[in-house]
């Protein structure tokens, strides 16, 4: 499949990607290499491995990073309730010593977290791990023999090697440097917000009922309130809600009423001194740059 076609695809699930991301996901493709998604929050990089998924028609395993997130939530962890009961059965019969180990610590006690249930699947599916800034730096540690061997090292088991290569896709919002390391373990792209004519079409595929006159009008006005110093931008997913709930009141033109456009700026300013610096007069004049 060549990035073009890949592109085509994406957009046929909703998904309008650049043409810089599209040739890397193709890249990732045929390579067979992690791909790290980098930009703002809310510029669509986790919806790039859903989409993704539905177009490989692949599993969508996803791997929510945190702060404190460890090797026994991301990676495995043994089933230890029903060791215990395994032994206490064992003694009960009379079977101690290392017949008795070997079968607790066996796949069958093995609970599979994200990172281990992606490498054995058997067909690959799309592994996202989702803001992996999010991830203290020693947890990146535990990602490196995954990436770069696709197996897992168990002490009690072994090692379980991959048996299909996930496809994987990495996002970071920036909120911390990344290690060397796993940089260089993964393809790399930088997503930014979409220009006018990437996000009036991704409006247009995800609300194709809204008015050719208010779609200009919405991403004219989003693409402005971006501009405004801002503690969160709005990104594509607030767009679409805001998009919806000017529909959903009958807005037809942004600058009609400009209170009802006021109560609807709920759906794009997601902190209290956002929503006191965009006023009302503010908002109408924002309007009357987009119409």
């Amino acid at each position: 499949m060549t990035w073009t076609e890949l592109q085509t695809s994406l957009g046929g699930d909703g998904y309008v990607a650049s043409d810089d991301l599209a040739v890397a996901l193709q890249l990732a493709l045929s390579l067979g290499r992690p791909l790290l998604l980098e930009g703002a929050a809310g510029v669509g990089k986790t919806e790039v491995a859903r989409a993704l998924a539905t177009t490989q028609d692949a599993k969508l395993i996803r791997l929510q990073c945190y702060e404190g997130l460890d090797a026994s939530q991301a990676i495995y962890e043994w089933n230890y309730q029903r060791q215990l009961l395994t032994i206490r059965a064992a003694a009960e019969d009379g079977e101690t010593g290392k017949s008795v180990e070997a079968r607790i610590f066996s796949r069958d006690f093995l609970l599979e977290r994200p990172l281990l249930a992606a490498i054995t699947q058997d067909t690959p599916p799309v592994l996202l791990i989702d803001e992996i800034d999010r991830a203290d730096e020693e947890f990146e540690a535990y990602l490196l023999e995954i990436l770069s061997d696709f197996q897992v090292s168990i002490p009690e088991l072994g090692t379980i090697t991959a048996t299909s290569r996930p496809i994987v896709i990495l996002t970071s919002n920036g909120t911390r440097d990344l290690s060397d390391a796993l940089r260089r373990r993964c393809l790399y792209t930088y997503v930014d917000y979409p220009d006018r004519a990437t996000e009036l079409a991704i409006l247009k595929a995800r609300c194709p009922e809204v008015e050719a006159q208010l779609a200009e009008q919405i991403i004219g006005f989003v693409q402005t309130l971006r501009k405004e110093e801002l503690e969160k931008v709005p990104g594509i997913a607030e767009m679409l809600d805001f998009a919806a709930a000017l529909m959903g009141l009958g807005i037809a033109d942004l600058t009609s009423s400009p209170d009802v456009l006021q109560s609807t700026l709920t759906t794009l300013l997601k902190t209290q001194s956002d929503q006191a610096q965009i006023t009302r007069d503010v908002a109408a004049r924002i309007a009357g740059k987009a119409a």
